[in-house]
């Protein structure tokens, strides 16, 4: 069955977050200066570390999340500021230790900081942006907020445990590997959403609601990117294409395949994926056999679906200009396929 595309989705994704960069510009302006006070340190390796990713061109998405979630819910206080900041070394101290277990040689297009500056630098300095974060969550005061994040930094780190006891391993099922996304990539996505009810003190029906709209949307969001390594565009994604497959990643489109296909082609994923041994011609092999099993077309209707679900999530909510650019989030993720 084809998929009809609408002609919002069919242009640059970058269109759909410009509602949400509007209304949190003053917001992210503050979030950049603290972010750029907080890596500061005397030991000059981590300052030199850090900003090597903080500086990389991410999109702040998560931050954002953090601040249009606070204001959906008529927030009227300053915590927000330092929350979303937290959030976003949260996020950047995770990207340093995925790369490491990852062995990951490029993230957004540059050398990782483990290439640069070796393994075990980028772990410590990536403990010590989560140790910003936490202090900046205390200094906000909110115990709700700091319990959100507390967890959300635990259901992180077990997720990177649970990938890495699934690396190289065809017999991954995707309900397993939708345990670890839940895990690794939607636990703050979902922290990012919920903070902002948090410290509005809004009722459980809303926190929930958020919370359900952040996890969807962090699914949805991972399951895209799976199928943009073995299909979108290096100039747009910002690494090569493949690079899951050179680094034997187990991910949706693969366990896909190589569930549907017969004993033949799981040979093919056992040599490249499992024992790394990937020759001249292997990716575009990959691509076909991903094509002839619908696994990309498959994963991306699942990606819908969960956004989907985040987008009647947000249905508790009044409409507002908040609401409006939330719901936007969901088409860029989901465009981005696109």
């Amino acid at each position: 069955m084809g998929v009809v595309i609408s002609l919002d989705e069919a242009r640059d994704p970058s269109e759909s977050l410009k509602p949400l960069l509007r209304l949190v510009s003053d917001d992210m302006d503050a979030i950049n200066r603290i972010i750029l006070d907080k890596a500061v340190s005397n030991v000059d390796l981590i300052p030199e570390l850090a900003h090597h990713l903080i500086d990389s061109g991410g999109k702040r998405l998560r931050p954002m999340l953090a601040i249009a979630s606070a204001r959906l819910c008529g927030y009227q206080g300053n915590g927000h500021i330092r929350t979303a900041s937290a959030i976003e070394f949260m996020h950047t101290a995770t990207l340093l230790h995925d790369d490491v277990v990852d062995e990951s040689d490029t993230r957004r297009g540059r050398k990782t900081a483990r290439l640069i500056w070796g393994n075990q630098a980028s772990v410590l300095v990536g403990d010590f942006l989560l140790g910003q974060a936490f202090r900046m969550l205390v200094e906000v005061g909110s115990l709700p907020v700091l319990k959100i994040l507390s967890n959300a930094a635990a259901v992180i780190a077990e997720g990177e445990v649970m990938q890495l006891a699934a690396a190289k391993n065809t017999a991954t099922t995707e309900d397993e590997y939708l345990a670890i996304i839940n895990a690794k990539t939607a636990a703050l996505f979902l922290a990012a959403a919920e903070v902002g009810a948090a410290l509005a003190g809004r009722p459980a029906e809303e926190q929930s609601a958020l919370r359900s709209y952040g996890k969807n949307l962090g699914i949805a969001f991972q399951l895209v990117d799976d199928a943009l390594d073995y299909s979108g565009d290096s100039s747009r994604l910002g690494k090569s294409v493949g690079d899951d497959f050179r680094e034997g990643k187990i991910t949706l489109p693969v366990i896909l395949s190589f569930r549907r296909g017969p004993e033949g082609e799981r040979e093919f994923w056992n040599r490249t994926i499992v024992h790394g041994d990937i020759r001249d011609g292997d990716i575009e092999q990959a691509q076909q056999l991903m094509k002839r099993h619908r696994a990309i077309d498959a994963t991306l209707e699942r990606a819908r679906s969960y956004g989907s679900i985040a987008r009647d999530a947000l249905g508790v909510f009044r409409d507002s200009p908040e609401k409006s650019a939330l719901d936007d989030v969901i088409t860029f993720c989901i465009s981005r396929a696109h």
